[in-house]
């Protein structure tokens, strides 16, 4: 299993107006030059942050997630106050490492999978020292 080096930050409460958002669409086709934008602001802690105390950002470090969208370097929202469930995407402590991965549980059985096919999913078992830490809610890219 790769090791991921997640650094952790959490949002902080501030009562910043936030970034313009233009509560018109843009257009992907021909702009119309007498469109009018109606500017507001817009908080991404507001928008993205449920619940602020059980709530962190992390940067995704490795290339085992790039087929469920979580590339390296990619910020990702993760919500502690989550239950963790089948199919979800968990930020993961096992055997003292930090992994994001998707939970899979087939009847009895728990797995942390991978969603790159250069890597295979993680069997728990009864050897395991497994937190499911939380829950990623968002992801943030860079472009």
């Amino acid at each position: 299993m790769k090791k991921n080096k997640l650094n952790f930050f959490q949002p902080k409460e501030e009562k910043n107006l936030g970034q313009w958002l233009m509560e018109q669409g843009i257009s992907a086709g021909f702009p119309s030059p007498a469109d009018d934008f109606k500017e507001i602001r817009i908080s991404l802690d507001k928008e993205l942050v449920k619940n602020g105390d059980a709530t962190f950002y992390a940067k995704v470090s490795g290339d085992s997630m790039i087929n469920a969208g979580l590339s390296d370097g990619d910020l990702i929202v993760i919500d502690r106050s989550l239950d963790p469930q089948h199919n979800k995407i968990a930020v993961c402590f096992i055997d003292g490492d930090f992994t994001v991965k998707r939970i899979i549980k087939k009847g009895a059985d728990l797995y942390l999978k991978p969603e790159n096919k250069n890597y295979k999913p993680i069997k728990i078992d009864e050897e395991n020292e497994l937190q499911i830490w939380g829950i990623v809610t968002y992801v943030i890219k860079s472009l």
